[in-house]
């Protein structure tokens, strides 16, 4: 077994490039698509690539890391044939075949990802891990409405159920050692079951069902302001206390989308519509991918992450440029709202290369200290001089 280990390495650091570019991919692509959606003069590939962002980017980009990130978890080979559908899925949609083509494989990659959860809820019942599976299902369910041909808003708000519940659940289960007291946990529970009526109620009543959602996303951003263990690790310098602001100030931006959705209710394009989906879709999910990446990234990629200050540079970006945003769409600014939606994407490439570059960072550290502690472990062996 020892002599079989060193030729599969090889073999899967060369998947983990290639899955890490695959979903390079379709997070360039999904920008470029949301640049496009706004008006900016960009080269385009294929003339419905503005039509695709909202799916590069929830099922492509997001629902191929969440798939990955809990496959890794489970750590069963088969559990990575989810991820591998929804990137499949993507790329599709990158070459220009059927809509309904990378939508079916979308189906089969969220359908994959509950079937995970299914697995680790007959091992590990707990609260968290049923918020988990029901953001599965909501996913699986949006992609259904999705390849069925109903309303985008509708399918949006699905996919919205997805992320938020996969994010509160997460949260809960990186706070379970805190012990909270019951009308947290029940506070938690009306939220999650709001949520999920809301989403069923838009099947019949999209206005309704928007309102009911709002109500749940300012009720789950106010529990997490509240509850989340967050506000400890906030007194921890380095990495937790980045981790904290990017979690708390994504919270508050959920709350604000739950005020917007309240006021709003059912909206299919136009201003609001914009503000609706991208205080959710960046502020909220972006500012925690921003938070969650130090874990993450080492979990997928086995890579090391060393922090630095100028991590707050791209996350400081993000919320600045989302208020530029909001200001241009409740202004009716259209100008305004592209240029906050162009530092949108500049913020979140910026915290792509800053990861990167603290990646080869601490592995240069490790790499120095490597033949320090060789050295210092030769000495400790050698015997003494005259």
């Amino acid at each position: 077994m020892t002599s079989a280990t060193p030729s599969v390495r090889p073999a899967v650091a060369l998947a983990r490039a290639a899955l890490a570019a695959g979903v390079l991919t379709l997070l360039v692509a999904g920008l470029w698509a949301g640049l496009l959606r706004l008006g900016w003069p960009l080269p385009t590939p294929q003339a419905s690539l503005a039509a695709l962002h909202g799916p590069l980017i929830v099922c492509g980009l997001l629902g191929t890391v969440i798939g990955l990130e809990r496959a890794v978890a489970l750590g069963r080979l088969w559990a990575f044939i989810g991820p591998l559908l929804t990137l499949a899925g993507g790329l599709a949609l990158l070459a220009g075949l059927s809509v309904s083509l990378a939508a079916l494989l979308m189906v089969g990659g969220s359908l994959g990802l509950l079937t995970v959860f299914a697995v680790v809820l007959r091992r590990q019942p707990a609260r968290f891990i049923v918020t988990m599976a029901l953001g599965a299902g909501a996913w699986l369910g949006g992609n259904l409405l999705w390849l069925a041909g109903r309303p985008f808003a509708l399918v949006a708000l699905w996919w919205a159920g997805f992320l938020i519940l996969t994010i509160v659940g997460e949260r809960l289960e990186l706070g379970r050692l805190r012990q909270l007291p019951p009308r947290a946990l029940w506070a938690f529970t009306l939220g999650v079951g709001a949520l999920l009526a809301a989403l069923f109620l838009a099947l019949a009543s999209l206005d309704l069902g928007v309102r009911l959602a709002g109500l749940s996303f300012l009720g789950l951003g106010l529990w997490l302001l509240t509850y989340d263990i967050a506000r400890r690790t906030m007194r921890r310098p380095g990495i937790p206390r980045f981790s904290a602001v990017c979690i708390l100030s994504g919270s508050l931006w959920l709350a604000v989308g739950g005020v917007i959705a309240i006021a709003a209710g059912a909206v299919y394009a136009g201003p609001m519509y914009d503000a609706l989906l991208h205080t959710v879709f960046v502020g909220f999910v972006f500012a925690m991918i921003f938070g969650h990446a130090p874990i993450i990234v080492p979990a997928l990629l086995k890579l090391p992450v060393a922090f630095s200050r100028l991590s707050y540079l791209p996350l400081a970006l993000l919320h600045l440029s989302l208020v530029v945003r909001l200001a241009g769409d409740l202004a009716g600014l259209a100008e305004v709202r592209r240029w906050g939606g162009m530092l949108n994407a500049v913020a979140v490439l910026l915290f792509l290369l800053l990861t990167a570059a603290s990646v080869l960072r601490a592995r240069a550290r490790a790499g120095a200290q490597g033949p320090l502690n060789q050295a210092g472990a030769a000495r400790a062996g050698a015997k003494p001089g005259r």
